[in-house]
């Protein structure tokens, strides 16, 4: 078929495409879009039949909406997880509980015997683990064990705190 006669079966189908477009896009340059690729795409396809070029593009119109409308879902997803905007600034009441929070995390860390509390103490004070190895005299291994059990015991004792 030559691609005169291809144009000329297509064209007459675009108004129809449009209408179809905009009722599930909000975006006129999105509608714009779809429609054009969906009239290219017929355009080139190797097996168009004449007598169903309509519902041809119809289908493939509307899966281009689909695919554009997953797109801005997928993008809304993704900014509004990563988005530091969408959060609000914590309230008065909420810094106060924090604040009293970690004041009582603090006085669990004394709980805490020899090893564990100094490796706790260490990386509170912004010492890397291997720093705080080193400066307790110890292997990173160590410290690295000394400080998963602290974190460990400190969650418990969080947790029984606000159990009880």
């Amino acid at each position: 078929m030559p691609a005169a006669h291809r144009w000329h079966l297509l064209l007459p189908h675009r108004a129809r495409l449009c209408r179809l477009a905009r009722l599930r896009l909000t975006s006129l340059q999105d509608v714009e879009d779809c429609v054009q690729e969906a009239m290219l795409r017929a355009a080139l396809h190797r097996d168009l039949d004449e007598d169903r070029v309509g519902p041809f593009l119809t289908s493939v119109t509307l899966r281009l909406c689909a695919d554009v409308h997953r797109h801005r879902e997928r993008s809304r997803r993704v900014l509004h997880r990563h988005s530091l905007a969408g959060e609000a600034a914590p309230g008065p009441e909420e810094t106060v509980c924090s604040a009293a929070e970690g004041a009582w995390m603090l006085q669990q860390v004394d709980r805490l015997a020899g090893r564990e509390r100094d490796i706790v103490l260490a990386r509170i004070e912004g010492t890397s683990t291997r720093e705080a190895a080193d400066r307790l005299g110890i292997s990173v291994k160590a410290a690295e064990g000394a400080f998963t059990r602290a974190r460990a015991r400190l969650r418990r004792w969080h947790e029984a705190g606000v159990a009880g």
